[in-house]
């Protein structure tokens, strides 16, 4: 069988722009997954951008989009800490986004665990909520992405093993460079989304854009190999990250 990545670029004038746009494209996705199977699925990822998103899905005007009810909410990657600490991605969710609607549904990464654990953990919960066959990976309806200034995409960073594995769904790593223990879905539970949201800002990371928007140079970063099969990827950057 074929496949294919359907690619779009959308450059934003600034990060409260970029915010808007990447909710738009995860509302459109969201009614569109709940006409077609009845929920929609999507995993969140942490770091300063997304922040902007979760506060703005949050206005009034935008929590009346979304059945929240039919939303269920799970995570890209997580910090090994406990759940209220200030560098929990679940936190953050939480605080700006999950505690002002109506949300119900919403699956965290145990990051107060063990990291092997945790990882297993969250794996099992995968298989069960997919009802997940042998061999087989979870389709996401939308994974919103960022991308470090090393080209790191969820927590798989460059000169680390994780970004090549492929028989787990989860896994723990140890982040050399950053001395932390993380927990993160690996490269082919992100490339069997229905649809992946890259969310980029700032002039730090014009030149790892570049890079990773070249799609004849050699894939050597993290994000460059992000191709969801038979599904969308979408660049959604502010002009800072696009011209530097």
């Amino acid at each position: 069988m074929p496949t294919s990545t359907q690619l779009s670029l959308h450059v934003a004038e600034n990060p409260e722009t970029l915010a808007r746009l990447a909710a738009k494209l995860v509302i459109e996705r969201c009614q569109k997954a709940i006409a077609e199977r009845g929920t929609f699925t999507i995993a969140l990822s942490g770091g300063k951008t997304p922040t902007l998103l979760f506060q703005l899905l949050a206005t009034p005007e935008f929590q009346k989009s979304l059945p929240w009810e039919k939303v269920l909410f799970y995570w890209v990657d997580e910090r090994c800490v406990d759940p209220d600490h200030s560098d929990s991605n679940y936190r953050v969710a939480r605080d700006e986004l999950l505690q002002k609607v109506e949300a119900t549904k919403f699956y965290r990464m145990r990051g107060e665990l063990d990291p092997e654990e945790a990882a297993q953990a969250y794996e099992r919960l995968l298989r069960q909520h997919f009802e997940l066959g042998a061999g087989e990976l979870p389709r996401f309806d939308c994974i919103l992405l960022g991308m470090g200034a090393d080209g790191h995409v969820a927590s798989l960073f460059p000169e680390e093993e994780g970004i090549n594995i492929k028989d787990r769904l989860v896994i723990d790593q140890r982040i050399s460079k950053l001395k932390s223990d993380r927990l993160t879905l690996t490269l082919p539970v992100l490339n069997n989304a229905r649809c992946c949201i890259f969310m980029v800002q700032g002039k730090e990371k014009h030149e790892v854009l570049a890079k990773a928007l070249n799609i004849l140079g050699s894939p050597d970063l993290p994000a460059q190999k992000v191709k969801p099969v038979n599904g969308e990827l979408i660049w959604v950057v502010d002009e800072d990250a696009r011209q530097g």
